[in-house]
C-alpha cells in the first residue's frame, strides 16, 4: 500500500467545479504532487463525472433543487447542500479511503464535516473564498443583526474547527488569526490567478480587436475596454455601464468600445439600462466565457475596469477579475481599495469612489495616453510572473497538503507557514485552466 495515492475529497457549493476556476487549480496541483482528488459540487448542466482537463479527479454532484433569494431561501439551501454534502461523503467513505477534505466557502456550514473528520484524527482545510458576513451586509439593503450574529458564528466555527485555513489574501489571513482566534501557523495565503503557461506571450497594442457577443475576436480599430467577472448587486457593474455613458460625453464613441463579459443576477437589467440610455453602440455583453474565450478577450482588450464599490467586503477582498487583467499586462481602472492596491500597485489608476463620472474621467485619460497604459502594463506583468502566477501560489498549497499529511516529496521547496506566503517561488507546471471568474 505504500504507492496508493492520499485521496483529498474537496467540497464546493457555489458553483460547479467545471466552473470554479481556483477549484480546478487545487485538483489539478493536487494530482501533480500525486494526490487523488474527488470532488463535491452542485451538478451542473452537463452532469460531469470527471473534472476536464484532469486525470481522473472524480466529480460527485448534487442536485440543487432551492436555490433562491432571501433568508430563508438561503437558509434552505445552506441545510440541503449540507445533508448532499455528508451523504455523498460518507457514500465516498464507505467506498474508499479518505484522507483528508477541504471545503470552499460560502456557505459557512461545513465546520460540521471538520468535526467528523478531526473525531477520525483526519485533516480538514477551510479554503476561505468570501467573508460570509461581509457579504450579506452587501447584499442586503436592511442587514438583520440576529442572522449577521449566525454567519459571524459559523464564520468562526469554520475557522476554528480547521485542521488548517487557506485564506486568499492577507487580509482574511488577518481576520481568521484575529476576529477567528486561530493560531497564525495553521493559516497561509493562497491566492488566486491563471498559470505561467494559460497566459504565455502578451500581445502589443499594435492590433486592437473588438468583441462582440457572437465573435468575442472580430477585428476591429476601436479600443476595447473590458469588464470580466460576476455581474450581481456587490459587484457594481451598473457604474460601468454609466461610466461607458459618461465616456460618450467625453470623447465620443468612435475609438472604443466596452465590453462586459459575465453573467450574474443583474446581467437583464444592465442589458435593459444599455438599450434606456441608447449605448448600446458602444457597450456589448458576451455571457459566460469558457477558459480560452477569456484569454482572447483580455488580450484584445486595452484597459479593464473594476467598480467594486468601497464597501468592507471589496476593500479585504482579492476580485479574480484583476488578477486575470494583471496577468496579461492589462492598465486597470479600480476604486481605491486595500487588497486591489496589493494586487496590481502601479498597473491600476484609482479612483476614490468609483461614481461613473470619476470613471469616465480615470478611462478618458488612458485612452489618450499611450504611454501611461504601456508603463502600466510592465508593472502588470512584472507583478504577475514574479508573485501572482498560480505557479507560486501552487508551491504554498502543496506544501500545506505534504505537512498535513505528513509527505516530503521532492519538488516543492520550504516555506513560512506562519507568513503564509511563498518563499522560493519555485514554479511548478499545470494544466491550462482558468478558475472563479468567467
Amino acid at each position: 500500500m505504500a504507492s496508493r495515492r492520499p485521496h483529498v475529497v474537496i467540497v464546493v457549493v457555489n458553483l460547479p467545479v467545471e466552473r470554479d476556476r481556483r477549484v480546478i487549480r487545487e485538483c489539478l496541483a493536487l494530482e501533480a504532487a500525486g494526490y487523488r482528488v474527488t470532488v463535491i459540487c452542485p451538478r451542473g448542466p452537463g452532469r460531469l463525472t470527471t473534472l476536464p482537463g484532469s486525470v481522473d479527479t472524480a466529480i460527485r454532484s448534487f442536485p440543487q433543487p432551492l436555490a433562491g433569494t432571501g433568508v430563508l431561501s438561503f437558509a434552505a439551501e445552506f441545510a440541503w447542500a449540507l445533508i448532499a454534502v455528508t451523504t455523498r461523503l460518507l457514500g465516498i467513505m464507505l467506498r474508499s479511503r479518505v484522507d483528508a477534505v477541504q471545503a470552499c466557502n460560502p456557505p459557512d456550514v461545513f465546520w460540521v464535516v471538520a468535526l467528523l473528520m478531526r473525531a477520525l484524527g483526519r485533516p480538514f482545510v477551510f479554503d476561505h473564498h468570501d467573508l460570509s458576513p461581509e457579504l450579506y451586509e452587501c447584499k442586503t439593503e436592511h442587514p438583520r443583526p440576529a442572522v449577521l450574529r449566525i454567519l459571524r458564528l459559523f464564520e468562526k466555527l469554520s475557522w476554528r474547527c480547521a485542521s488548517a485555513v487557506v485564506s486568499t489574501n492577507e487580509s482574511y489571513r488577518e481576520l481568521a488569526i484575529t476576529r477567528g482566534g486561530c493560531d497564525p501557523a495553521r493559516v497561509v495565503v493562497v491566492r488566486n490567478g491563471p498559470t505561467l503557461a494559460e497566459v504565455g506571450p502578451i500581445r502589443t497594442e499594435s492590433v486592437e480587436t473588438e468583441p462582440v457577443e457572437t465573435s468575442p475576436t472580430a477585428v476591429t480599430n476601436r479600443r476595447t475596454i473590458v469588464y470580466l467577472g460576476v455581474i450581481n448587486p456587490q459587484d457594481h457593474v451598473e457604474a460601468a455601464v454609466l461610466a461607458a455613458e459618461h465616456l460618450v460625453g467625453l470623447r465620443g464613441g468612435e475609438d472604443w468600445r466596452m465590453v462586459i463579459a459575465g453573467d450574474g443576477e443583474c446581467l437583464p437589467e444592465l442589458r435593459e439600462l444599455v438599450d434606456q440610455r441608447g449605448i448600446s453602440d458602444v457597450v456589448t455583453f458576451t455571457g459566460w466565457l469558457e477558459g480560452d474565450e477569456v484569454d482572447a478577450l483580455l488580450r484584445s482588450s486595452s484597459i479593464a475596469i473594476q467598480p467594486d464599490p468601497p464597501t468592507r467586503m471589496a476593500e479585504l477582498s482579492t476580485m479574480a477579475k484583476t488578477v486575470e487583467y494583471v496577468a496579461r499586462g492589462l492598465p486597470v481602472v479600480a476604486v481605491d481599495l486595500l487588497e486591489t492596491r496589493r494586487t496590481a500597485e502601479d498597473a491600476a489608476s484609482y479612483v476614490p469612489n468609483g461614481t461613473p463620472d470619476e470613471l469616465a474621467k480615470a478611462l478618458d485619460q488612458l485612452l489618450g495616453d499611450d504611454a501611461a497604459r504601456n508603463a502600466m502594463s510592465v508593472v502588470a506583468r512584472r507583478r504577475f510572473t514574479d508573485q501572482l502566477a498560480w505557479d507560486h501560489q501552487a508551491t504554498t498549497y502543496i506544501r500545506l497538503w505534504d505537512r498535513l499529511l505528513r509527505r516530503n516529496p521532492a519538488g516543492y521547496n520550504s516555506v513560512s507557514d506562519k507568513t503564509g506566503t511563498d518563499a522560493s517561488r519555485q514554479t511548478r507546471p499545470q494544466h491550462g485552466t482558468k478558475e472563479s471568474v468567467p
